[in-house]
């Protein structure tokens, strides 16, 4: 049986050697406030993402329901339209940003009777996050 030499070489990873990968970022006793930083960086980061996609989804179903009533208006008017969303709902319906909602009767686009829009969060008319 042969006995191991105490100096027997050995190779390390970049990790595992005296410290190795904390020592090698340099974090030392900082590194707890740093992986809470990152965790409460990532924690708003998702926050402000979720808010975004509630707002649109609140909208859109803001905007279904408004359709709803435009559609039950022209039915009950022969097909006319509404003068404004005021005759539809009885305050004027608004996004999840609180912005009115833009409708236009007769429609400018072929082949639709209205349009019923929102601006999006940025609540610029036309832009390119609007909700129809």
């Amino acid at each position: 049986m042969r006995l191991r030499r105490s100096n027997d070489r050995r190779i390390f990873f970049p990790w595992e050697s005296r410290g190795g990968f904390r020592r090698w970022l340099g974090l030392g006793r900082a590194r707890p406030f740093v992986v809470a930083l990152a965790l409460i960086g990532f924690v708003v980061l998702v926050g402000v993402r979720e808010r975004r996609w509630s707002g649109i989804r609140q909208t859109r179903a803001t905007l279904l329901d408004v359709r709803r009533g435009i559609d039950a208006w022209m039915a009950d008017h022969d097909g006319g339209c509404p003068p404004g969303l005021g005759a539809v709902a009885e305050r004027t319906p608004t996004d999840a940003w609180g912005r009115p909602l833009r409708f236009v009767c007769p429609a400018h686009r072929e082949g639709a009777e209205y349009e019923l829009m929102s601006d999006g969060p940025d609540g610029e008319p036309g832009g390119l996050d609007r909700i129809e």
